[in-house]
Parts: C-alpha cells; structure tokens; sequence
C-alpha cells in the first residue's frame, strides 16, 4: 500500500490469486511469464511466454502460445504456440514479451526475438486475421550501439494517429525505459525524451522496465512499472504522466507489488507486470508474473 502526505493520486492492492492453467505437455510442465491480457469477444484472451525449465531443454528461451478465460482467473492455454522460433537469426534463440494490438481488423504482436547466443534480441512484430495465424513481419523497433535488447513493448494511439511506443533497452549494465512516435505499427520512430529515470537509493535505483497503461483518466494516464535494484530484485510500481506523456506528474514512493521472500533457493526475486484490464473508473486487473514462472492477478484499486 503506498501513503504520503498531500499525494492526489493512488493505487491499492486488494487481492493477489495466481492463476489457475490447464493446458497439455509440455506447456503445464514449464515455466509461464509475461501475461498479455485483454477483454475480447466476452471472454479473456492471453498471449504468455512458455520457457523450458532448462535451455537444454528446448535450444530456445521459449515460446508464444495464447490462453482464454471465462473469469480472468481460471485459463486455458493451447500447446501449439503461436509464434515460435524460427531459421531467421532474428528469433532462433526464442520469442518472448507479447504485446497485442488490434488495428484494421488484424492482430498486431510485437515480441522479442531472441537471437541464436540465446542472451541478446530486439523488437520484432507479426500481424495476422486471428491469433493462430500470425505471420512474422521482421523488426519493429531495432537495436543500436546505444539502445540494446529492444523489448517490451507497450503502445497506444495517439489523437493524430501515429503510434506512441515505450519500450525497454539496455545502457550501460541496466535496463531503461523509451518512448517513441511512429506513423505506423513498425515506424519509422522518433525518440521522444526519456520519459522517466531511475531514483538515488529507491526500490527502483537501477533497472526500469515498461509495464501496462492504465488510461481511464485521459488527462493523467499511468504506467504499472517495473523497477529493480542493481542485482535484479525487480518489484512493480506506477508512475502518472500529463496527457501527452510529456512530464512525470505523480510516481509512488513505495513499491505497489513486491514479491514474498523466495521459497526455493533457485527461484528469483521477481515481480513482473505485463498488462492490465480495466473494469472501471476505480477497479483494474494487473496481470503479472512471479519469479520469471507463475502468473498472478492482481485487483488494484484506484484511490485518488
């Protein structure tokens, strides 16, 4: 719960369930994480990560597959994934980071692609009339000498059109957060500011990560963020923008989502969010996984 003095806007967590999957070999026996989920058609729809428990396993850092649920809580997950790892050096290595848009009348997936060292990647996207027939479309968002393992994306529409697209890279040993403008689903971009940094000796010091938005309020949209120290202990934040993302207006002190302390020595110190579900004007889904395997549901409540 985060509490300040004279703070106009915040967020309470009023329940945290994991989420209940059933789904065949070898999906139920592997690890499950970046949860994509939205409302479509009555029903909850998701694109998650599949990642063998061992790269030995597999060769690749995992797959795509997609999932529904009548409730949110309770999904069903098909084995034959959706995107794959392909021959291309783009995404031999794996496809990870799903992130759905619709737009005229098509899916667009942007996702990372995992190149054959199995360490390094960058945007990719894939387009397509339904989910199980995607096809791969090459890089969305490239990396550079300055903005390496292009990745999670998160984006919207603005008011003129374009597309407003933040994202994660890598500088200097740690994770940043981008924004970019595009004319089209895969650019071509123009950097925007930083749209936020880290903080001196805060939760999120060193490493940031793009999370869901939260725009039921046009005027002050928030990002659930993901922050972490130098060793990784990632934990899950918000931060509110003006209406064009131009200037940072309210960010929490305090962490919104920390994971409870590891129960196994190999499991890592990991909360993660990867999308939201608004329900209302108070009440949001926060979709999030776990430790880099479990997926959770989170119900937050708006209190400002």
């Amino acid at each position: 719960m985060n509490k300040r003095a004279n703070q106009q806007l915040d967020f309470n967590v009023e329940e945290i369930v994991a989420l209940k999957i059933e789904a065949d070999t070898p999906i139920k026996d592997g690890a499950l994480m970046s949860p994509y989920v939205w409302k479509e058609g009555g029903k909850y729809q998701m694109l998650v990560r599949s990642a063998p428990l061992s790269l030995s396993d597999t060769g690749n850092t995992g797959t795509i597959h997609h999932g529904w649920s009548d409730d949110g809580v309770n999904f069903h997950i098909h084995a034959k994934p959706v995107l794959a790892p392909s021959d291309s050096e783009l995404d031999i290595g794996g496809c990870e980071d799903p992130t759905v848009v619709t737009f005229e009348h098509q899916y667009v997936v942007y996702y990372t692609g995992v190149d054959k060292t199995r360490s390094s990647g960058q945007m990719l996207y894939a387009t397509g009339e339904s989910l199980d027939r995607l096809e791969k479309r090459g890089v969305a968002l490239a990396s550079s000498k300055t903005q390496g393992n292009t990745k999670e994306a998160t984006i919207e529409r603005t008011e003129d059109g374009r597309w407003r697209l933040f994202y994660e890279f890598a500088h200097e040993n740690a994770s940043r957060v981008g924004l970019a403008l595009g004319a089209g689903v895969a650019g071509p971009w123009t950097e925007q500011p930083t749209p936020f940094e880290p903080r001196g000796d805060a939760w999120d010091t060193w490493h940031l990560s793009t999370g869901p938005l939260l725009t039921t309020d046009k005027q002050k949209p928030v990002m659930f963020y993901n922050g972490a120290t130098e060793d990784a202990r990632w934990r899950i934040g918000w931060i509110a923008f003006d209406r064009d993302y131009t200037k940072v207006v309210d960010r929490c002190i305090e962490p919104l989502i920390t994971p409870p302390p590891p129960k196994d020595r190999g499991d890592t110190d990991i909360a993660f969010a990867a999308s939201c579900v608004a329900v209302n004007d108070e009440i949001s889904h926060l979709y999030f996984s776990r430790a880099d395997k479990a997926l959770f549901r989170a119900i937050i409540r708006r209190t400002a």
